[in-house]
């Protein structure tokens, strides 16, 4: 996709000029050339549009950063080269590792980023426009969720001191507020439900998944990927365009979801959809299912499974996808790839690859069943299923790491340089509940009876979830 160069001047000047602590972003003091200086950005008509713009795609990069780490970490994937991380797949968290280095620095760039275009680039614009102020509320309040979902602590200014989790989605849904008095869209609504689900603020995520279904019902909020001029989308890559490397893996339980993203065209990547209803109706049904209403959890799905078959659907030639693996770092008969194979004693979970093109959901997918909802009780076997059917729609977007309770280090570097924290505070040292410390080299675990056609995973992390539904670490409304 060939774009103006203009669009993305902010990014461009921003990004390329930053140190490790960010006290440059906006800084434009160094600049030498005329073209990038502040002058070129503040006080322009359109400015605040280009730098929203720039905002957009620093969010694209730092979702790559994110889904890497986030799909590694999960039991989503198995990462079998190695080639996209050194050390997440068997939840190796090291304030060393570059990855979450990078991951911290691209959520910070989008905060300082938002913060400039609230205070500075706006204001100054004399087309600025109060939905656009509103993008820029949405941008802040997205970049300290993200901070929230994936660290334990977090700084929110540059060496400032380190604020919690929980600080950060209060943070966010003050920004997201602030969003939504300037232009309720549903997708502020979604992501201030979000921010509360976590918090496990059950009435106020209920009241803003509704609100984000009330205003629309089946919408999506989309970082865009460009095969020319970057960013690329990485996550794809690692899915499909590596090809035979075969660098990650699904589950076999998942193996009917992959891959979500697949080229596109020399042009254009595909897009992630961070924000989608779907969540807003997950979220809705679980609160219910807390409340013993099985009845209102019922009709919630039953609208998610409608929603879900309106949602694009690729065909996607994934002949070269074996599932054993063509740069033999495993045995091709340790994974299924026959739809005859059944995965935990369930059928329709595998494609058959090598018979052409197969039919791969982009935005959402999920094995629900409408007989599967009519049966659904209010107990922990319908809990499962809801976490199941996160599972599955959310697939290669980052949100199943999240749901395990885990959380990333503050790197190296910012240990180094910010006098407010030392090695061995909180916030250096990862989070991961212990009955995920206890499985987590089993994680992307299977056994592959290829004689009998039958898979099974070995452990279910789901129904571990289910078990521990009462820790402070996982499942907010319980």
């Amino acid at each position: 996709m060939k774009k103006n160069i203009i669009t993305y001047i902010a990014a461009v000047f921003l990004i390329s000029g930053c140190n490790s602590d960010f006290s440059d972003v906006v800084d434009f003091k160094q600049v030498t050339n005329p073209n990038l200086s502040e002058g070129s950005v503040v006080g322009l008509p359109n400015s605040s549009a280009l730098w929203k713009s720039g905002i957009e795609r620093e969010i694209s990069r730092t979702l790559n950063e994110i889904l890497i780490l986030a799909e590694l970490g999960s039991d989503n994937y198995v990462n079998i080269q190695t080639y996209f991380s050194q050390f997440m797949d068997n939840m190796d968290i090291r304030t060393t590792d570059p990855d979450i280095r990078d991951t911290q620095n691209e959520i910070a760039r989008v905060m300082r980023m938002a913060e400039y275009g609230i205070a500075t680039v706006g204001p100054n614009d004399p087309d600025y426009s109060a939905v656009t102020e509103a993008e820029f509320n949405f941008y802040l309040g997205y970049a300290r969720m993200l901070a929230g979902m994936y660290f334990s602590k977090l700084p929110q200014e540059t060496l400032g001191v380190p604020v919690t989790s929980d600080d950060l989605y209060a943070n966010a849904i003050t920004s997201f507020n602030a969003a939504i008095s300037l232009n309720p869209s549903a997708e502020y609504h979604l992501a201030k439900a979000r921010a509360n689900y976590y918090l496990g603020n059950k009435s106020e995520a209920v009241a803003a998944a509704t609100a984000a279904i009330s205003a629309d019902d089946d919408f999506l909020r989309s970082a865009e990927y460009d095969e020319l001029e970057g960013p690329s989308n990485t996550m794809e890559d690692a899915l499909y365009e590596r090809g035979t490397f075969d660098d990650f893996q699904p589950l076999p339980s998942l193996d009917f979801l992959d891959p979500k993203y697949s080229f596109v065209d020399a042009n254009v990547d595909p897009s992630v959809h961070y924000l989608k209803a779907e969540e807003a109706y997950l979220i809705l049904a679980e609160a219910h299912l807390s409340d013993g209403n099985v009845a209102a959890a019922q009709q919630n799905l039953t609208s998610l499974l409608a929603l879900v078959a309106t949602r694009d659907v690729r065909e996607v030639d994934d002949s070269g996808e074996t599932r054993g693996n063509q740069s033999n770092a495993v045995d091709d008969s340790t994974r299924p790839s026959s739809s005859e194979v059944t995965v935990n004693g369930r059928s329709g979970l595998i494609l058959d690859r090598d018979n052409g093109d197969v039919s791969i959901p982009s935005v959402s997918g999920t094995s629900l069943t409408a007989s599967e909802i009519a049966a659904m009780g209010a107990d922990d076997a319908g809990l499962a299923l809801i976490y199941r059917t996160r599972q599955e729609i959310f697939i290669a977007e980052g949100i199943r790491f999240v749901d395990m309770g885990i959380k990333l280090v503050i790197n190296e570097n910012e240990i180094l340089q910010n006098e407010n924290i030392s090695d061995g505070d909180a916030g250096t040292v990862a989070v991961v509940p212990s009955f995920i410390d206890a499985v987590k080299n089993d994680l992307d675990g299977i056994t592959f009876d290829a004689a009998n056609n039958s898979a099974a995973t070995t452990v279910d992390v789901t129904a571990i979830l289910i078990q521990n539904k009462t820790s402070s670490s996982v499942v907010p409304f319980e």
